[in-house]
This record gives C-alpha cells, structure tokens and sequence, in this order.
C-alpha cells in the first residue's frame, strides 16, 4: 500500500492551496482521497503504484509541494477518512515527507524495506528534476500533449510549427519521461511488493 503526505512548501508566504488539491478531478483514482491532516498538510492513500506516481508527478509539477510516499502495510479495513488510517505505510510517509523538504526534486520514497524503497526513491527523484527542469514552454507543450493527444492538435493549440513542437518536446525530455513512467511505477510496486513480505 501507499500513503502519500504532502505538505505545501513557503505556506507563510503564499495563499493556502490545499483546497485545489483535494477537490482535484485528476486524482479521482486514489484509494483514499487527499484530506488535510493539519495546518497545510494533506494526505491520501493509494494501492496502485502507478496512480501514485501520477499524482506525485502532478504536485511535483505544480511546484507548490514537497511530497513523501511511504509504502508498506496499512491496517484494514481502511477507515473512510484518509486521516484517521494507521499503519507502517502511514508512519514511512512522515519520514518522506520530512525527508522530501530537503531533497532536490522535493520527493522522497520510504518504506518498510529500506533497500527496495531507497532504489524506488532514486529513480522516482530523477524522474521529478526532470520535470522540475522543463521551461514554461516545455510544460506548456507537455500539458498540451497530455490533454489533446497528438503533436498536430497541440501546435493548432499553441498556434505554432509542429517542429516546434517536436523541438519542445524533446528539449522537455517527453520521450524520456513517457520510456521512465512504467520503469519507476514498477519499482515502485516492487517496494511494497518487498514490504508486505518483510512484515508478513
């Protein structure tokens, strides 16, 4: 299983973006929905690794949060509200998340079984200074993609050549990106995959 706690960066200094978050209509797929846990603080659980890289990508994009993933047990039966859930899964994502406000990318992976969950925090960090690093017309030109689906429509869009978008695409690092996503989900996988056989 997967907890995800995330925690708005600069708070003080900023207007409170929580609300944005949990009524967002792309993380519908999560196993429990982001609540706030406290002050700027959010959290929500997933069993689908792949539905947690999505929306840890997603938040790491926004460029507002810092996010930890635990992966691990939970107790279940889930209860229906995210924040009163308990377990090693829960207690992992405190250590990422606070671990996540120092790291470059501003994520971190932890786990019951260190190894597995250090090897999925590694490529999951470079997958997100990836998309740290893009310029507003990478993200532009990614986000198009993502919503209309074919290089043709997103220079109709943007109003520019399709060699252009191609070019920023590239410079985006969209192939790379698109090749990394299943790699690092399964890493993911893995992680828990190793952490219920630890605790089990």
């Amino acid at each position: 299983m997967f907890v995800m706690t995330v925690d708005q960066r600069g708070s003080r200094r900023d207007v409170d973006r929580v609300n944005d978050i949990v009524r967002h209509p792309d993380f519908a797929p999560l196993l429990r929905p982001f609540e706030r846990t406290a002050g700027d603080e959010i959290q929500a659980v997933s069993d689908r690794a792949d539905v947690v890289l999505d929306v840890a990508l997603t938040l790491i994009d926004d460029g507002h949060w810092s996010v930890g993933i635990g992966v691990g047990p939970v107790e279940m039966p889930l209860p229906e509200s995210t924040r009163a859930g308990r377990g090693l899964a829960f207690e992992a994502a405190r250590d990422a998340v606070d671990d996540a406000k120092s790291a470059p990318a501003r994520i971190a992976v932890r786990g019951v079984d260190a190894d597995a969950a250090a090897d999925a925090d590694a490529v999951t960090a470079l997958l997100a200074v990836l998309v740290t690093r893009r310029t507003e017309q990478g993200r532009a030109a990614v986000a198009a993609l993502r919503r209309l689906g074919s290089q043709s429509a997103v220079a109709e869009a943007l109003s520019i050549t399709p060699q252009a978008v191609s070019q920023r695409l590239a410079v985006a690092g969209w192939q790379l990106e698109r090749a990394a996503r299943p790699v690092v989900a399964r890493m993911l996988g893995d992680a828990d995959r190793r952490a219920q056989e630890v605790v089990g």
